[in-house]
């Protein structure tokens, strides 16, 4: 099977994850694939091929090379789609040898404009696929399920390859933040990993955000506003009061690289109650904890202005950077460096303005920085991967593999 077949037989799978579900998987939708993969983790030589109740495929290669004392690498991707656009019945486009003109989506009235998406101009000459502009792709992280299995048929194809114990898994409801909670490293049998989660096929990335949600809950005081002075408190006015007091540049909008933000995803009230739903990022810790302090600062101060009660914060964190797991580990990077630069790719090292998976597994004893699959614009419908990206990464993965095999087990 060709890794054209893969990803687009993979989108077509209905595998969108929802929030708050409170069980892995959060949908039912996600077995179908999660029962596909395990059958062709089979076919393609895989043993010890589990599905597990959590929708956790996994399986491994065993090593064929000499060098018994090779570390066991583990490879990882996530089989859902994330729950900001439709994956159902995504009708995938395909474009041979882009020209870097405009692309429009189907008949949606949308398009891939290169003025609007600059990444599209790395493209040029490469073959695309895209959505009709009616649902997200799901290239995150099909592109990634897609590669990690067409280098397990490569291996079955070229058995003279060499590779230590490859072990291999794809997880569920990694875009809600739920699938890694039910992953077992110890269990997994790799002594470090690698996910494939998005970007352009030269990035690897170690660095991570630090990551919180914040609740913000408002009880007002309702009065008939003809006899309302001095007695009103307006909820959803001092929800806005609340957004004025943090700072207005440190939003998504206007941060890039290392830079953290408060982001406002959701809001929602009138006079007796309001709500506003946040989510705190930054790669630095102290930093990470000062804007924790900040919210913190803000609901107190209401609290004074208008009564005790009168704003109730929640914080949570979520992940936190995998960087202090990786640096002990310098060769997780300086190794697909080394193989990028050995198949003709120029690395790039770039913090991740987000999170991965491999950012809690790392935490928990499985250090696992991610690489790029060859992709972008994920979650909505200007997601986009190139075949010819994804079949790059794939010759990356197969000398990555052989790089490790040469590698000691500490």
């Amino acid at each position: 099977m060709t890794i054209k077949d893969r990803i687009l037989k993979y989108v077509s799978y209905d595998t969108q994850s929802r929030e708050d579900a409170g069980v892995v998987p959060s949908t039912e939708k996600q077995w179908a694939l999660g029962k596909a993969l395990e059958q062709e983790l089979r076919s393609l030589g895989c043993v010890d091929v589990k599905l597990d109740e959590h929708c956790i495929v996994t399986g491994y290669l065993p090593a064929n090379c000499e060098n018994k004392n090779a570390p066991a690498l583990g490879l990882i991707a996530h089989i859902d789609t994330a729950p900001d656009a439709s994956g159902e019945n995504v009708k995938p486009q395909l474009i041979e040898n882009y020209d870097g003109g405009v692309i429009a989506l189907g008949t949606s009235g949308l398009a891939l404009d290169p003025a609007n998406f600059p990444v599209l101009k790395m493209h040029v000459g490469e073959t695309l696929v895209t959505t009709d502009g009616t649902t997200l792709l799901g290239a995150d992280d099909k592109a990634g399920v897609a590669e990690i299995m067409q280098l397990v048929e490569y291996f079955r194809d070229h058995p003279a390859a060499r590779h230590g114990k490859l072990c291999i898994a794809f997880t569920p409801d990694e875009e809600v933040g739920g699938g890694e909670e039910a992953f077992h490293p110890g269990a997994f049998g790799a002594d470090f990993a690698y996910t494939l989660d998005g970007g352009e096929m030269n990035e690897i990335q170690f660095e991570n955000f630090n990551a919180a949600n914040a609740g913000v809950f408002i009880t007002g005081k309702s009065i008939h506003p003809g006899s309302a002075k001095n007695i009103m408190v307006n909820a959803s006015l001092v929800a806005l009061e609340f957004a004025a007091l943090l700072p207005p540049a440190e939003t998504p909008a206007h941060t890039e690289g290392y830079e953290g933000f408060y982001h406002l995803h959701k809001m929602s009230g009138v006079t007796e109650e309001a709500e506003l739903q946040y989510i705190i990022r930054d790669h630095d810790g102290e930093k990470f904890l000062a804007r924790k302090q900040t919210m913190r600062d803000a609901a107190d101060y209401l609290n004074k202005k208008y009564g005790e009660g009168t704003v109730e914060l929640v914080l949570r964190d979520s992940y936190f950077n995998m960087c202090e797991m990786i640096e002990p580990h310098p060769e997780l990077v300086a190794l697909p460096q080394q193989a990028m630069r050995e198949c003709g790719i120029a690395p790039q090292i770039i913090p991740i303005r987000g999170g991965t998976d491999g950012a809690k597994l790392s935490f928990r004893g499985l250090p696992c920085p991610n690489l790029g699959t060859g992709g972008g614009n994920y979650h909505g419908p200007f997601e986009f991967c190139s075949l010819t990206a994804m079949e790059k990464t794939v010759e990356v993965l197969v000398r990555l593999t052989a790089l490790f095999a040469e590698q000691e087990k500490n």
